[in-house]
C-alpha cells in the first residue's frame, strides 16, 4: 500500500513539473513560434521564376508593416529568416515578412541575379516577381502599403538596392548587408569588379543610376541601413561606401556624416538630409567576415541564430534596422 501511495506521488509529482515546464515554454520569450513559414503559389506572372515564402504571426491585426528578406547565395528563405532574426522579431513586434527564395534553374548557386539586366529592371524578372510578391501580402494580411520595408544579405542585399531602385514607391526603407549598390556591376564592367574593387563613381553617377531605374519618379525615395564586415573578402567594404553615396545623393544630402559614435561597440553614422532626417545609417562591424550580423540570445536587443553566413558578433542586424523603421 505505502509503495502504491509513493508511486502515486511520484507519478502527480511528474505531472505537475510536465505542466510548469510547458507553462514556462510557453510564456518564454524564446518559444517556438506557433506560426510557420508557407509557401504562396500564383502571386502573380512570376517573370523571374522566384518562389514565395511568408511568415504571418498568428493573430496579426490588419494595418500591419510587412518585410521582406531576401536571402545570400547558397541559403534558403527558411534558413535566413530563422537565423537572421526576422521571424523571431516578426513574433516580438507585429509584422509579416515576406521570403523570396531563388532556384537553382535561374542561379547554380542559388543567389538573386542582382547584376542581371533582365533581373534588375522594374517590370521585368526577379524585380517585378519580389514586387508581385508585395502586393499579394498587401492584399491577403490587409497589411500598411506605407509600411514595406525590404532587406538581405549579400546578393540579397545587392537585389534589396535592385528593389528600392526599380520600386522606390513600394518601400519606405531597405537594408542592405554586405550587399552592393543599384547598379554597380554595370558600372564596374562586372559583378566580379564590383564585389572586390568597386565601381569609380561619383555621388551623383551612383544617384543617376538610381533614377534611371524609376524614370520621372519624383520621390519619396527610400531610406537605407547598411551593415559591412570591415574583414569581408567577398565583397569588400568600399561597396558600403558606394551604397552611402548613391543613397545620400538621391536623397539630396551631402557625404559627411552628422551622427559618429558606436553600437555594441562598432562604428555607426547616420547621414540626415537637409530636414534633419535620417536618410542613410551605416554600420562597420569591425572584424566581421561575410555574413549577416547575429546576436543571439532572448534579451530585448538580441535576435538570431549563428550559422553559415550568420555571424554572432554581439550586434543583431536585423534588431537595428527593425528599430530604425519604428517596427519595435
Amino acid at each position: 500500500m505505502t509503495q502504491t501511495r509513493a508511486a502515486s506521488r511520484r507519478i502527480l509529482l511528474g505531472a505537475t513539473l510536465l505542466v510548469v515546464a510547458l507553462i514556462a515554454a510557453f510564456l518564454s520569450p524564446g518559444r517556438a513560434t506557433a506560426a510557420s513559414l508557407q509557401e504562396v503559389t500564383g502571386f502573380g506572372s512570376n517573370p523571374g521564376a522566384l518562389r514565395m515564402f511568408r511568415y504571418v504571426p498568428d493573430g496579426l491585426p490588419a494595418g500591419r508593416p510587412v518585410v521582406v528578406a531576401l536571402h545570400g547565395c547558397t541559403q534558403n528563405a527558411s534558413g535566413y529568416g530563422t537565423g537572421s532574426g526576422w521571424l523571431q522579431l516578426a513574433d516580438r513586434w507585429g509584422f509579416s515578412v515576406v521570403l523570396p527564395q531563388q532556384q537553382t534553374a535561374n542561379n547554380a548557386s542559388s543567389c538573386f541575379n542582382w547584376f542581371q539586366n533582365g533581373d534588375i529592371a522594374r517590370g521585368q524578372g526577379e524585380a517585378a516577381s519580389v514586387a508581385q510578391m508585395v502586393d499579394r501580402q498587401l492584399a491577403d494580411t490587409s497589411g500598411d502599403g506605407s509600411r514595406v520595408h525590404v532587406t538581405g544579405l549579400s546578393a540579397g542585399g545587392g537585389m534589396t538596392a535592385v528593389m528600392m531602385a526599380a520600386y522606390p514607391e513600394k518601400f519606405a526603407s531597405g537594408g542592405i548587408v554586405a550587399g552592393l549598390p543599384y547598379g554597380c556591376a554595370q558600372a564596374a564592367g562586372s559583378p566580379w569588379v564590383c564585389m572586390y574593387a568597386g565601381a569609380t563613381q561619383t555621388p551623383r553617377q551612383w544617384g543617376d543610376r538610381v533614377r534611371a531605374a524609376r524614370p520621372g519618379y519624383a520621390g519619396p525615395w527610400p531610406t537605407l541601413v547598411a551593415f559591412q564586415g570591415t574583414a569581408d573578402y567577398t565583397v569588400k567594404p568600399v561597396n558600403m561606401t558606394d551604397l552611402m553615396k548613391q543613397w545620400t545623393e538621391v536623397h539630396g544630402a551631402d557625404q559627411a556624416a552628422d551622427v559618429g559614435d558606436t553600437v555594441a561597440g562598432y562604428p555607426h553614422q547616420v547621414f540626415r538630409d537637409a530636414g534633419g532626417r535620417a536618410v542613410v545609417e551605416t554600420y562597420g562591424v569591425t572584424g566581421m567576415g561575410h555574413g549577416q550580423p547575429v546576436d543571439p540570445g532572448s534579451g530585448s536587443e538580441q535576435c538570431g541564430s549563428a550559422g553559415a553566413y550568420v555571424l554572432d558578433v554581439n550586434l543583431c542586424g536585423a534588431y537595428r534596422m527593425g528599430r530604425a523603421w519604428g517596427l519595435g
